[in-house]
């Protein structure tokens, strides 16, 4: 079994800065690639941040310049370190892994979800 595990979503005003953490536990062989995807009320789930295997990053234009997305291969584990949060921001923010097993294809994993609220 394969899970993904979230923490540091929370309240934070307008400006601030919130860390998110996500570790991938079981038995995972290779990681192609971790990342953020968010999703607001009446939306479709959208990345936010992902990182590959090789070390490329990708961006939503809405978060470029304020969000670093960054993975620790030891750990299997992702972080997304958010500054300057806005309003816009709230929502809910799921972590991602697309992995495989030894003898497995690669697949997609979803951590259950962390709720970001951003006052103003």
């Amino acid at each position: 079994q394969v899970l993904l595990v979230e923490s540091g979503g929370g309240l934070v005003q307008a400006g601030g800065s919130l860390t998110l953490s996500c570790a991938a536990s079981g038995f995972i062989f290779s990681i192609d690639a971790m990342g953020w995807y968010r999703q607001a009320p009446g939306k479709q789930r959208e990345l936010v941040a992902a990182i590959t295997d090789g070390g490329t990053t990708n961006y939503a234009d809405s978060v470029k310049g304020r969000f670093t997305v960054s993975r620790d291969n030891l750990k299997n584990a992702v972080s997304l370190q958010m500054n300057s949060l806005k309003p816009e921001d709230t929502t809910v923010y799921y972590c991602y892994m697309r992995a495989r097993e030894r003898l497995g294809p690669y697949d997609d994993y979803w951590g259950e979800g962390t709720q970001v609220t951003v006052s103003s």
